[in-house]
């Protein structure tokens, strides 16, 4: 069978070994040619192929449902259930989404892009079978890395409490998250995986027993008993913990054999209450320069499958934000030891990797743990540490209590440092960083910063290390920075709260936020072509806001526009209109950002313009709005 032809996972029933390798071998040939020619997540879908297909040939998937956790890793998933036709166009727009999405395929049965919340999903949608008195299979997908969330552990907790619930969770145990696992449960784990499996000895246990005179087919309860305190000494060092924790144990084993994982998937499914399969795995399976770089082929961008080499750009490029900020808070650390970076097991994305590798002692990784590392991180400024903790805008959402309750009331001063706030384009919804000025500004204590320019994060980096006063915040973009030279010394903190005149105007007023402030002088520069001469601001910060340049402006312009890359809805444009109503000054104001709608997978330049971001539209826009005599066809 040619995968093309595979248009419903039911269709693996009854194939041979030998066939379902050959189908193996198909996805991994796709995988590979599709990441290679778009980029995308690598080494995640490569590692689960086999334990993909043993899965879905155990189950019925027009009834028994599969929620799989982050959502990279299930590619596979994509092709066996109907869209290896389409997978050409994985994380373009309008193509297949690089993440789970219910409203996609009926096989999503549950959305993910963020870790650690498959198995809490799974035992609602069990729960709810339960209720209902259906009784179809429900399965958990979760990685190693993502059993590192809090989230995960409370949902462990839970369904261990749950003995007649009949769950199973896979546990896809590769060593990595995006990089190498940290922390207790990573080196437990380790641990099983260079022990036997043990299902094979506790199986045979209860036939012996039964062989034994006088026993026959039945075990007495007390031979339960027995057996059951037996079980218990095999499994000391092999899923010990998951068995007190109220789950049946199966594993390791080997993640890449279909048959142990058929047999094994199959044995499992006849368990009663809760189970959780350990899978070993190895991430990048099958493609030699994933399974040796495995934190380097996590996701690439295009590349050349016989070199593994990332295609140059076509013309030098600015480096981006993410690099620009390690290098400038790696400078500062050296030669202040107070300073401390705080990753939640994105080293590399947020560039703290350069950290980790200079100055160890001076960096932490938490794991998938966002909530512990703001408190973790509050607790290090209580005592005189100076705590910067780098997370994306759309991760530090899952630890927005302990921003509240650790940090804000308590006033202390901890950096937050969020990296891919706005649009971040193929990774699609559940990581745009939309809603991070709208959640932070309405907190007590805290300061909100935002660099127009890779040089301006610089210097509120250091401005961040200096401001000891409180808690404060800064956000930057995913990507490249505009071009501008970078300062190698002589960094001055920023005066918090003061924004700056860019260029002047008596016609309009344009107030930007961050990586908006080279929009807004695009378009200062088209409005001047049709007559239309602008003041541009840059706020710098949006708490506290500059009301002493603002508001005067404002009143002697009378027209006022704002621009930034996030939620309208309480966002930055609110923060000045509420700014000039609470002064009295009631004039026009067009607010430019996103609206009420989320953001879908697509290029970033591409979402710009579906949201009419894009310099000539807020030009045309502003032209039609405020100076509709001065309108003329504004080139796109």
């Amino acid at each position: 069978m040619h995968l093309s032809e595979l248009t419903h996972p039911n269709q693996l029933h009854g194939l041979s070994i030998r066939q379902l390798e050959n189908i193996a071998r198909q996805v991994r040939e796709k995988h590979l040619e599709t990441i290679a020619r778009s980029g995308g997540h690598l080494g995640p879908g490569l590692g689960v192929v086999e334990l993909t297909i043993a899965l879905y040939q155990t189950l019925d998937l027009d009834r028994d449902k599969v929620v799989w956790d982050v959502g990279h890793q299930a590619y596979p998933h994509k092709m066996l259930t109907g869209r290896y036709n389409d997978f050409h166009t994985l994380r373009q727009k309008d193509g297949i989404a690089g993440y789970l999405k219910r409203c996609e395929s009926k096989f999503d049965h549950f959305g993910a892009g963020h870790a650690s919340t498959s198995i809490s999903a799974a035992l609602g949608m069990a729960l709810a079978r339960d209720m209902q008195g259906d009784d179809y299979k429900v399965v958990a997908v979760i990685g190693d890395g993502a059993l590192t969330g809090g989230m995960a552990l409370e949902a462990i907790n839970h369904a261990g409490h749950l003995p007649h619930t009949n769950l199973m969770v896979v546990l896809n145990d590769n060593e990595m998250s995006i990089s190498p696992n940290v922390g207790a449960i990573s080196r437990y784990l380790n641990k099983v995986r260079l022990s036997p499996p043990m299902q094979f000895l506790t199986d045979n246990l209860e036939e012996q027993f039964k062989h034994l005179p006088f026993l026959g087919n039945t075990l007495s309860p007390d031979m339960e008993r027995l057996k059951d305190s037996m079980k218990r000494l095999a499994v000391s060092k092999v899923g010990a913990v998951i068995e007190e924790l109220g789950f049946k144990y199966f594993g390791p084993i080997d993640g890449h054999n279909l048959e142990e994982l058929i047999t094994t998937f199959q044995q499992a499914h006849q368990m009663h209450g809760p189970v959780l399969v350990h899978v070993a795995t190895v991430k990048g399976k099958g493609y030699e320069l994933a399974e040796k770089d495995q934190v380097g082929y996590h996701a690439q961008s295009p590349f050349d499958l016989a070199t593994g080499k990332a295609y140059p750009p076509k013309k030098p490029t600015p480096p981006s934000y993410s690099k620009v900020f390690a290098h400038t808070l790696t400078t500062l650390a050296a030669n202040n030891p107070k300073i401390v970076g705080i990753t939640a097991a994105m080293a590399t994305g947020t560039g703290l990797d350069k950290l980790q590798a200079k100055l160890p002692k001076q960096y932490i990784d938490v794991g998938i743990a966002e909530q512990h590392a703001v408190t973790l991180a509050a607790g290090l400024a209580c005592e005189g540490m100076r705590p910067v903790v780098a997370i994306y805008s759309t991760f530090l959402q899952r630890a927005y209590d302990q921003v509240v309750h650790d940090v804000c009331i308590q006033n202390l001063p901890v950096f937050f440092c969020l990296d891919r706030a706005g649009i971040v384009g193929a990774d699609g919804p559940t990581h745009q960083g939309m809603y991070d000025i709208a959640y932070m500004r309405c907190l007590p204590n805290l300061v909100m910063m935002a660099p127009k320019d890779e040089a301006e994060l610089q210097q509120m980096l250091v401005t961040g290390i200096e401001y000891t006063d409180g808690p404060v915040a800064m956000r930057y973009p995913r990507g490249n920075g505009v071009g501008v030279p970078l300062m190698e010394d002589g960094w001055e903190p920023l005066p918090i709260g003061k924004g700056e005149i860019l260029r002047n105007g008596d016609d309009l007023l344009l107030v930007a936020y961050g990586s908006m402030v080279n929009t807004s002088m695009q378009v200062a520069e088209m409005l001047s072509e049709h007559g239309v001469e602008a003041t541009v601001i840059n706020a710098r910060f949006v708490k506290p806001l500059d009301t002493e340049l603002i508001v005067p402006l404002a009143q002697q312009i009378g027209k006022v526009a704002t621009l930034e890359e996030g939620c309208l809805m309480g966002g930055f444009g609110s923060a000045v209109v509420e700014a000039l109503q609470d002064h009295d000054v009631m004039v026009p104001v067009k607010r430019f950002g996103v609206p009420d709608q989320l953001v879908d997978h697509a290029k970033p330049n591409e979402s710009f313009a579906d949201l009419g971001l894009t310099g000539s539209q807020i030009t045309e826009s502003l032209l039609k709005g405020f100076f509709s005599k001065q309108l003329s066809t504004v080139s796109r």
